[in-house]
C-alpha cells in the first residue's frame, strides 16, 4: 500500500485533486467560493462534477450519494448510480453540476419535531464545498446540507454552518478595531477525542441489551473492574492493535488526521484522538470514524461500543471537544503568548468565552443531553452536570489582577527537577490538566469534557460558537462607538471578569462542595438529567440569541426540543422493554433452572440417607425463589409504569415521568437481578457476565 503520505486522502477529492483535474480558471472559482463565501456558477459547477466522476471512476466508484447528517444523530445517504442509457443499448457514465449541488432525498421518515407533516415528503440536500467529497466503499459521497421544501434546517450541517458564519462576522468586527484590516475570516477549529470499548462479538450476540441498546442493561460488579488503573496506558494487546492499525488505514485513506491511540481507564476501553481542523470537516471527519470504526472492529470479530455508559461500575465514554479559533492567515486567537496579561486582544477573545459559558451554561449542557449521556455525567469519570471553567494559576492570577486593577507579578517559568542528572531538564507548564473540569483552557485552546461518546459534536460547537458570537457582538457594539478605544476595552474586559468569575473554578469537580458551592453560592445551573435541562432551549434569552444570531430560526428550535425529548423518551422505553424481556425470557427461567437442580441434589442425597443435612441446597433454593418472586414483581412494576406513560399531557411530561418512574423502576429490576447473577451457577446464566465481556479481548 506504500508509505502513509503516499496514501493518506486518496479517497479524498482534496485540493491536491482539485488542481491537478480542474483548470486554473475553474479551480480558482471554485477556491473563491470555499475561501471567501463567493456564489459558486453552475459552469463551475459542472466542471467540478465531471472531473469529480472521472475521479471517482477511476477509483472504483460506481455510484454517488449526498452524504447528510440527518436530526436521527448519525449520518444519511441515498447512492444513485452514474450510468444513463446510450442510443445503442449500453451506457455512459454522466454526473453534472445540477447533480452535484442538489438532491432531493425523501425526508419523510426523518425526526422533523413539527416543521412538516409526515405526508410532506420532499427535502432537500444542499452540497457544501467547504467539506471535500470522499470515496467509501464504491460510492463517491459529497457532504451536504439538508432543508425541508419550506427552506428550514433538518441537519447539523446547517446550524453548524450558520454558527461558524456568525462567530467570524463578530470576531472580524473585533479584530478591525485592533487594527486588523486584512483579515477575512475567523475559523473555529476542533479536535474532538474519540473514546470507546472493544468486545468480543461472540459475546455481544449473546447479550440482547447491548444488540438492542448499545449499553448492558444487567450484569454484577466483577472481582476485578478498573480498580488497579493497570490498563490505563497499558500495553495494548495483539488482536486490538491489528483492530487500531487498521483502523488508522482507512481513516488515512480518508484524509482523517488520526494521530493518538491508547487503553483508556476502564478494562476495554480505548481512545482514538485527532490532529484539530476547521470545525465543519472535524464535525465530519467525527461521524466517519464513529462509523469506521465499527465497521473495521466487526472485521476483526469485534464490537466497538460507542455508548455512553455501557458497564456500569467502570468508567463511561466521552468525546473531548478540543475548540479554538484562528484567523484565515494562521493566528490563533486564543493563544496568550508570553505576557498574557499584556496581549489585550488575547484578554478579550478570552472573556468573551467566559461570558459566553457563563450567559449561556443552559444551552451547552443541552447540546450534550441524551439519555445515555445522562449515566455519564457527573459520575468519577466525566465531568458534573454544572458547567464551570478551569483557568489555571497563571490566568487566574491575570484576570485577578485585572479585576482589583493592580499590577500582575508574572512569576518565572519553574524548571522541573527530576532528581536524574542524564533525563533533560524542561520547564513546567504555567497551568495544570485539570481532568475534572467540563470546560478547561488548556494553552491556546479550550477542552469542552461534557460530550457523549456517541454524540455528533455538531450540536456542542453550534451552541458554543454562537454564543461566543454574541458576546462579541456585545463587544464590538460598545467598543465602534467608544470616546477612547484602550480605556472602554480596559473597563470591559474588567467588568466581565467581574460579572461572569462564579463560572471559574480550579479545583476538583468531582468534590461533592463543588456542586453545593456551585449552586447555593455562586448560582449555577446543575440540570442533572436530559429532561431537567432539554425544555430550557426555548427559554426566551436563548432563543432571542439563537435567532438573532440567524443559527436557528424559533421554529427549529421548537423542533430540535421536541426531537430531542423524543429520542430520550423512546431510548428508555427501548431499554425498559428490553429489560422485560430479558429478565421474563432469560433470567428467570436459568434461576429456576438451577434452582431445580440444587432441589434434585437435596432429594437425592436425602434418598442416601435421612439424616444428611442439605443446608446449603435447601437455603439456596429459598434464596433463588425468593429472588424470582422479587424479579417478577419488578417485571410488573416497570410494565404499569410504562402503561402509565400514555397518560402523559405531553412530551416534556412524559420525560419527567420517566426520570421520576420508569428509570427508578428499571433501577430496581436490576438489582434484584445482578443479586441473582451473583448466586447462580455460571453455567446457567444466560448471557456473558461483565468478566467476560471486559476482559474476553485477548
Amino acid at each position: 500500500m506504500g508509505t502513509v503520505s503516499e496514501y493518506f486522502g486518496k479517497l479524498v477529492f482534496d485540493d491536491r485533486v482539485m488542481k491537478a483535474n480542474l483548470s486554473a480558471k475553474v479551480y480558482q472559482s471554485l477556491k473563491k467560493t470555499i475561501d471567501d463565501g463567493a456564489k459558486l456558477d453552475i459552469s463551475v459547477a459542472n466542471a467540478v462534477a465531471s472531473a469529480m466522476k472521472d475521479w471517482a471512476i477511476a477509483n472504483g466508484a460506481t455510484h454517488y450519494t449526498h452524504w447528510f447528517q440527518p436530526l436521527t444523530g448519525i449520518t444519511a445517504e441515498k447512492h444513485d448510480s452514474f450510468i444513463s442509457p446510450s442510443p445503442d443499448g449500453g451506457v455512459i457514465m454522466e454526473f453534472s453540476g445540477k447533480e452535484l449541488i442538489k438532491g432531493e432525498p425523501d425526508a419523510s421518515s426523518f425526526p422533523s419535531g413539527g416543521l412538516r407533516a409526515t405526508f410532506e415528503a420532499r427535502g432537500y440536500t444542499a452540497w457544501d464545498p467547504t467539506s471535500y467529497a470522499f470515496i467509501k466503499g464504491k460510492t463517491l459521497c459529497i457532504p451536504t446540507a439538508f432543508c425541508s421544501y419550506g427552506g428550514e434546517a433538518l441537519d447539523k450541517k446547517t446550524p453548524l454552518l450558520r454558527s461558524m458564519e456568525a462567530l467570524s462576522k463578530q470576531a472580524i468586527r473585533i479584530l478591525r478595531l485592533f487594527g486588523n484590516d486584512s483579515v477575512k475570516c475567523v475559523r473555529t477549529s476542533v479536535g474532538p477525542e474519540q473514546e470507546y470499548f472493544l468486545v468480543d462479538k461472540e459475546m455481544y450476540d449473546r447479550r440482547r441489551d447491548l444488540i438492542f441498546t448499545g449499553r448492558t442493561l444487567f450484569g454484577a460488579k466483577p472481582p476485578k473492574g478498573q480498580e488497579m488503573d493497570d490498563h490505563y496506558f497499558g500495553v495494548i494487546k495483539p488482536r486490538v492493535e491489528a483492530y487500531m492499525q487498521e483502523l488508522n488505514d482507512e481513516l488515512w485513506k480518508l484524509g482523517i488526521l488520526a494521530k493518538t491511540e491508547h487503553n483508556e481507564v476502564a478494562p476495554a476501553q480505548h481512545e482514538l484522538a485527532p490532529i484539530y481542523t476547521t470545525t465543519n470537516i472535524a464535525t465530519d471527519h467525527n461521524q466517519l470514524t464513529m462509523e469506521i470504526m465499527q465497521k473495521v472492529a466487526a472485521k476483526h470479530g469485534l464490537v466497538c461500543l460507542l455508548h455512553e455508559k455501557p458497564f456500569a461500575g467502570v468508567n463511561g465514554s466521552g468525546k473531548h471537544n478540543n475548540w479554538s479559533l484562528a484567523t484565515d492567515s494562521g493566528v490563533n486567537l486564543l493563544s496568550p503568548g508570553e505576557t498574557p496579561y499584556e496581549n489585550a486582544q488575547f484578554l478579550l477573545f478570552l472573556c468573551a468565552v467566559i461570558k459566553a459559558v457563563d450567559d449561556y451554561q443552559d444551552l451547552l449542557r443541552i447540546s450534550v443531553a441524551t439519555a445515555g449521556n445522562d449515566h455519564r455525567l457527573g459520575a468519577n469519570e466525566a465531568p458534573p452536570a454544572v458547567v464551570s471553567i478551569f483557568l489555571g494559576d497563571e490566568l487566574n492570577a491575570v484576570i485577578e489582577a485585572i479585576e482589583k486593577d493592580v499590577p500582575y507579578n508574572a512569576a518565572a517559568k519553574t524548571k522541573m527537577k527530576l532528581g536524574v542528572d542524564v533525563l533533560p531538564k524542561f520547564n513546567r507548564d504555567t497551568t495544570d490538566r485539570n481532568r475534572t473540569s467540563p470546560f478547561a483552557f488548556t494553552g491556546n485552546k479550550f477542552e469542552f469534557r461534557m460530550l457523549g461518546s456517541s454524540n455528533s459534536i455538531a450540536c456542542a460547537n453550534i451552541m458554543l460558537n454562537s454564543a461566543v458570537a454574541e458576546s462579541l457582538k456585545i463587544y464590538a457594539d460598545r467598543l465602534e462607538q467608544a470616546e477612547v478605544f484602550e480605556t472602554a476595552l480596559h473597563e470591559m474586559i474588567r467588568k466581565t471578569i467581574k460579572d461572569h468569575k462564579r463560572i471559574i473554578f480550579n479545583g476538583n469537580g468531582y468534590d461533592d462542595s463543588w456542586i453545593k458551592e456551585a449552586t447555593e453560592q455562586r448560582g449555577l445551573l446543575n440540570y442533572r438529567t436530559t429532561p431537567d435541562c432539554m425544555p430550557h432551549l426555548l427559554d426566551k434569552k436563548n432563543v432571542d440569541m439563537l435567532t438573532s444570531q440567524k443559527v436557528f430560526s424559533e421554529a427549529e428550535l421548537k423542533s430540535r426540543c421536541e426531537i430531542m425529548l423524543d429520542n430520550y423518551c423512546k431510548t428508555v422505553r427501548i431499554e425498559a422493554d428490553t429489560m422485560i424481556d430479558m429478565a421474563r425470557t432469560e433470567i428467570t427461567p436459568a434461576i429456576e433452572a438451577y434452582a431445580t437442580e440444587l432441589a434434585r441434589a437435596a432429594a437425592a442425597k436425602k434418598a442416601l440417607a435421612a439424616d444428611i443435612p442439605c443446608t446449603y441446597e435447601t437455603s439456596l433454593v429459598q434464596k433463588l425463589s425468593s429472588l424470582t418472586d422479587r424479579i417478577t414483581q419488578k417485571i410488573s412494576e416497570l410494565e404499569q409504569a410504562l402503561l402509565d406513560l400514555a397518560s402523559a399531557e405531553d412530551i416534556i411530561a412524559e420525560g419527567y415521568a420517566i426520570r421520576d418512574t420508569v428509570l427508578v423502576k428499571m433501577s430496581e429490576l436490576r438489582i434484584a437481578c445482578d443479586e441473582a447473577e451473583i448466586v447462580t451457577a455460571k453455567k446457567y446464566w444466560p448471557f456473558p457476565t461483565y468478566g467476560d465481556l471486559l476482559f474476553g479481548v485477548k
